[in-house]
């Protein structure tokens, strides 16, 4: 595909349109990792984070086909996103000392990688049909896709700060995702496909339930670990 024909530039802009609708769940989480550092080290939070998670998705982009046939894969990231998940609910504490800002602006940039990596196993797929085979294609759309994702979690840090329930708000999309997730594990397709049939409900709505149930589970452990942090 040369770099002056319009199928070139329009897969190009179809691999950023596409980067942008999938990422705002990753968008949520990184301004969430990013809150409770002080506001000069926000921004490197941020911009380290979506950069790294842009590399990991081009990484990921180039094996998807298998690794998303991977049994189990997909529970091991349903779990770990119900951690983050929690663990982003847990109250703020008081940092001292430059060490400890260093390890907190790490520990949210590992938040970020970590998550976007989960949360990008299924949202691969879509970039890498866009991108039609062609790797330099799909690195230079996702790299420009790096300065939206940065400018749409500090525009989401702003209201966090003014609305803090967004932060339980973004828990529990966390949840959700886990939920969905879990179930399309392809070691679980029978399991999943039989508990369909018994409920009478479709694949589709089966999902939406086990997103509401893990969006619940998150938000009642990171009241119940809240409530705990509060009273001890």
């Amino acid at each position: 595909m040369d770099l002056s024909s319009m199928d070139f530039w329009l897969a190009l802009l179809e691999i950023i349109w596409v980067n942008i609708l999938l990422s705002g769940d990753n968008a949520v989480v990184i301004a969430l990792a990013a809150r409770s550092l002080p506001q000069s080290q926000q921004r490197t939070a941020i911009v380290a984070g979506s950069a790294g998670a842009i590399v990991l998705r081009i990484i990921l982009t180039l094996v998807a086909a298998e690794l998303l046939l991977m049994p189990w894969l997909k529970t091991v990231g349903a779990l770990l996103l119900v951690y983050i998940g929690v663990s982003l609910l847990m109250p703020e504490g008081e940092e001292e000392g430059e060490a400890k800002q260093y390890n907190s602006l790490w520990a949210a940039i590992r938040t970020i990688l970590v998550a976007d990596l989960v949360m990008s196993l299924d949202n691969v797929v879509a970039v890498a049909a866009a991108a039609h085979g062609n790797v330099p294609l799909l690195i230079i759309g996702l790299a420009i896709s790096i300065p939206l994702v940065i400018f749409g979690s500090t525009l989401l840090l702003k209201v966090i700060e003014r609305l803090p329930i967004i932060v339980w708000l973004g828990a529990a999309l966390l949840g959700f995702i886990a939920g969905e997730m879990l179930v399309s594990d392809p070691a679980l397709t029978s399991t999943v496909g039989n508990v369909s049939t018994a409920m009478h409900t479709s694949p589709h709505h089966l999902a939406l339930m086990a997103g509401a149930v893990g969006a619940i589970i998150v938000l009642i452990l990171g009241r119940i670990i809240t409530s705990r942090n509060k009273t001890e």
